[in-house]
């Protein structure tokens, strides 16, 4: 389904091309990752692949291509595909307010503007299917400044892998207020998780029976799950931070003496054994499993023989559905990747216009990335896949991303 192509026959320079390599070298001979690895496709063909440094620096075990990892937000958009899959089958329009499925949300209230304790609210509409999928429901995350985040510190609402069930975990979240009124603002958010949980709620199947069924099994994606298969535990991943406080801290600044500090030892990892299924960022897996997903959306819904999506399914998923850029909706605190020239689309980014990003690409290439600096782009106008791997959070440690993009555009003729 995906062959290998020469670089030069696919249209790249190939000693431009060599210069991703010596980058991800660079960035494990200074310490700022302990390893990496990259795939690179053209026209559904591999021209480059490359792996370097270690997966687990106590063990010197290599990081290689068939390294499993954490993908933390790379989840969302397979559980938005997921949804689309359910939609194309006519169980629901995008519009539904959540509440038709879980009546928890019946009665949404929001934080009135200003506010600084949660229970200064007033009643709100309830945020509907594609303002989950959007980041403009009003929910948002536990890393985020603001009244809201800070609560969902207290309550613990992290929709971690060893936080019980997703069920119960989303019926706690709908008992707190929401940030801002449904649509009048982008905030990064659990709003996917939530959707994970309309997907049970509407398949009659959980979300990783559900994904395992309909989208892992059919595109040969065997090693990606909610925990890492039986198979894969020796291939699994440690997981690495620069910070010396919350790793998982968006906007931290507390840079610490290790640039490499080891924060999940993959031997007793919680994604050893999940037990809640994050639709937002519980899936685990290996590099060439994720590109056969971008695979899939770059060639129109299908890989192979397997159409998951209608062709016009995936140019609606992949568009922008903001009213104009992220920029103008987001707050400023959101720093994982640019928002200046950025759209939003289902479950991932589009760009818009590369100058206002600052970094190299194509209008309506789709991307995005997760908390362990994973990252992936699929540009429709070069045939270009690209997924990238690492293990280090948060992503915003370094600008991987953008310099890949940079390297990745530079080789091609």
């Amino acid at each position: 389904m995906i062959g290998i192509a020469d670089p030069a026959s696919a249209g790249f320079d190939p000693e431009r091309l060599a210069r991703i390599c010596v980058w991800m070298n660079a960035f494990v001979n200074e310490k700022k990752l302990a390893g990496s690895s990259i795939l690179v496709a053209r026209g559904g063909n591999i021209v480059l692949e490359h792996a370097t440094g270690l997966r687990d620096r106590d063990r010197k075990e290599p990081f290689q291509r068939d390294t499993v990892a954490r993908i933390y937000s790379m989840t969302k958009p397979i559980t938005t595909t997921a949804l689309m899959i359910l939609s194309e089958r006519g169980f629901f329009h995008l519009d539904a307010p959540i509440s038709e499925f879980l009546p928890e949300f019946s009665e949404c209230r929001a934080l009135v503007p200003g506010a600084v304790t949660i229970d200064q609210t007033e009643p709100c509409p309830t945020p509907s299917l594609h303002q989950l999928a959007t980041h403009t429901s009003g929910l948002s995350y536990s890393f985020n400044p603001g009244v809201l985040p800070a609560s969902m510190v207290v309550e613990d609402l992290h929709f971690g892998p060893n936080q019980g069930l997703l069920g119960d975990h989303v019926n706690h979240l709908a008992s707190l207020p929401l940030a801002f009124h449904p649509g009048t603002r982008w905030e990064y958010s659990v709003g996917i998780d939530v959707l994970g949980r309309v997907i049970e709620v509407v398949s009659g199947r959980s979300l990783n029976d559900f994904l395992r069924e309909e989208i892992l099994d059919p595109l040969g994606m065997l090693e990606t799950g909610f925990s890492v298969t039986s198979g894969a535990t020796c291939r699994f991943s440690a997981l690495y931070t620069p910070l010396a406080g919350n790793a998982f801290d968006l906007n931290s600044a507390e840079i610490g003496d290790e640039s490499l500090r080891l924060i999940d030892r993959p031997e007793a990892s919680p994604f050893l054994r999940a037990s809640l299924h994050s639709g937002g960022g519980g899936l685990v897996g290996t590099i060439d499993d994720y590109l056969k997903f971008v695979e899939m959306l770059r060639r129109g819904g299908a890989l192979g023989d397997q159409r998951l999506l209608a062709r016009n399914t995936v140019r609606f998923m992949t568009a922008n559905h903001l009213p104009c850029e992220i920029a103008s909706m987001g707050p400023k605190s959101f720093a994982e990747q640019p928002m200046e020239g950025m759209g939003f689309g289902l479950g991932g980014a589009v760009v818009l216009n590369p100058g206002r990003a600052r970094c190299v690409g194509s209008i309506g290439d789709f991307s995005w990335g997760g908390m362990a600096s994973t990252f992936f782009w699929m540009d429709p106008h070069e045939d270009l896949s690209v997924v990238f791997f690492t293990q280090l959070s948060p992503s915003s440690s370094y600008p991987i991303r953008p310099q890949l993009k940079a390297l990745v555009h530079a080789a091609l003729n």
